[in-house]
């Protein structure tokens, strides 16, 4: 099977699966899934959050997503448990569709790594 078609199936049933248990019968979009990523990586499942914190935890998401690919590293965790990280290396410019499949390939990975899928 090629890396695509592999990657395309991994990230339908994944939207399916995160749909069925976070959402009221829609598919969570691309965002929807970065924010949840975001939320387990602080750890403070329950709480809400205010639009800027929103924004936080995506970025947070973001960092750790592509934490593998190089681009960024891990620092340190605050005194109010947020994660930060440091850039290592500069992201390439890439068009959309190319941001679009590097995200989606690095939440399956994330996924794949957290054991949620197979």
């Amino acid at each position: 099977m090629s890396r695509d078609i592999q990657l395309k199936e991994r990230w339908e049933n994944l939207v399916a699966k995160l749909s069925d248990q976070f959402s009221q019968g829609e598919d969570l979009d691309l965002d929807a899934i970065i924010y949840l990523i975001g939320i387990q990586e602080l750890g403070k499942v329950h709480d809400k959050f205010p639009k800027d914190e929103k924004l936080n935890l995506m970025h947070i998401a973001i960092c750790r997503l592509l934490e593998p690919y190089g681009y960024y590293t891990f620092d340190h965790v605050d005194q109010e448990g947020w994660p930060h990280y440091s850039v290592k290396e500069e992201l390439p410019t890439l068009k959309a569709g190319e941001q679009t499949v590097l995200m989606k390939e690095a939440i399956v990975s994330y996924f794949l790594e957290k054991e949620y899928i197979d």
